[in-house]
């Protein structure tokens, strides 16, 4: 009897998709193994049909690209320069960064963010939380703790991107934000009963009821794969995370949607679908947008939420803006109405946004 045959080895596993070069990598979205190029291709083709059934930009538009020079900002630099070129998209586009003062981190991730121009050759803005607000993310962490410090953070950047946006006259921001940013997001107003950003987080553009609207061409990109078109493509990032962010409660949702996915790849995009499909009661009041009596920003209360923590941060008691600010507003109230309030309030740091 012959001896038992050996058996074959199996060449290397073709790309699914092109079925001529070899396989390099399985997509986390699809669990496709697909080849280098075949994955470029359909990376880049798939926020190009996101960019356009969405109608995010036209013609002549000036964007903003929000960069931070973490993976997310710096791909989405790199393929808006690439799609605006090959699709002619006619836009003018500018990197926008905020250097919120913390030091070990934002200087280095800004030293990144200076290539990026260079290498792109897109013009950069930088706006401080220094040169706003008069206080630096350092300055406030030394005051405030590590407990809390995320929330001064949240604020003071979503309004310096609107502020520095503003400076460049431009028509509209796109921020980096992916897939697995808006499922956290959606996970994280369940979990604290916020129906009012519930209603609206999974919208791929916010804020056209505001100074100036925000998009996320990464809305449906796994967060995985922006990193693998990183490393694949070399491109010059810097991957550090905040020093001030390890115990952020975003985190805990990061690490539960990290969970999911390793159990079931789509569910990122379930939970961004359930957010897109809910229901919000009829009967749910949401809050009226007005305008900030200090600095003209949007907002729903007599003070914006920045000036509120910048006011608490002003008279040495950082606590008085976390959480509800309707008290502190009721307190402003009292103060303008003793008169003299409002031209101490004008002659602060915060200042006057012309939008």
């Amino acid at each position: 009897m012959e001896a038992d045959a050996k058996p074959k080895k199996s060449g290397p596993r073709l790309c699914c998709i092109c079925n001529q070069r070899r396989a390099v990598l399985k997509r986390p979205k699809t669990l496709e193994q697909i080849c280098r190029e075949c994955f470029y291709e359909v990376f880049e083709e798939e926020i190009h049909q996101v960019i356009v059934e969405n109608q995010l930009f036209k013609p002549g538009d000036r964007i903003a690209i929000g960069a931070s020079g973490g993976k997310d900002s710096t791909v989405l630099a790199y393929v808006l320069s690439e799609l605006n070129r090959r699709h002619n998209y006619g836009l003018d586009l500018f990197l926008l960064s905020v250097d919120e003062g913390i030091t070990g981190y934002r200087d280095d991730s800004l030293e990144t963010v200076k290539r990026n121009e260079l290498q792109y050759g897109l013009p950069l803005k930088i706006v401080s939380y220094k040169d706003l607000y008069g206080w630096t993310m350092d300055e406030i962490v030394k005051m405030i703790g590590l407990k809390n410090n995320c929330t001064f953070c949240g604020v003071f950047r979503r309004q310096a991107l609107d502020r520095g946006a503003a400076l460049l006259k431009v028509d509209k921001v796109a921020t980096g934000h992916n897939a697995d940013d808006i499922a956290e997001t959606v996970l994280l107003n369940i979990l604290r009963g916020d129906i009012a950003r519930l209603s609206r987080c999974t919208s791929i553009t916010t804020g056209e009821d505001g100074p100036i609207p925000r998009c996320k061409p990464f809305k449906y990109t796994y967060e995985k794969e922006i990193v693998m078109y990183a490393y694949f493509k070399k491109l010059d990032y810097f991957s550090t995370e905040c020093i001030y962010s390890p115990n952020a409660y975003r985190g805990f949702a990061r690490e539960f949607i990290k969970d999911l996915e390793r159990i079931r790849p789509r569910a990122i995009l379930d939970i961004i679908t359930s957010g897109e499909n809910f229901r919000i009661s009829t009967s749910t009041k949401m809050p009226e947008q007005g305008t900030c009596e200090r600095c003209g920003y949007i907002s729903s209360q007599k003070w914006c939420k920045a000036c509120v923590l910048l006011e608490g941060l002003n008279r040495g008691l950082p606590k008085l803006g976390i959480g509800r600010s309707r008290g502190l507003n009721n307190d402003i109230k009292k103060d303008t109405k003793q008169g003299g309030g409002t031209k101490s309030i004008e002659s602060k740091q915060c200042g006057s946004l012309d939008f």
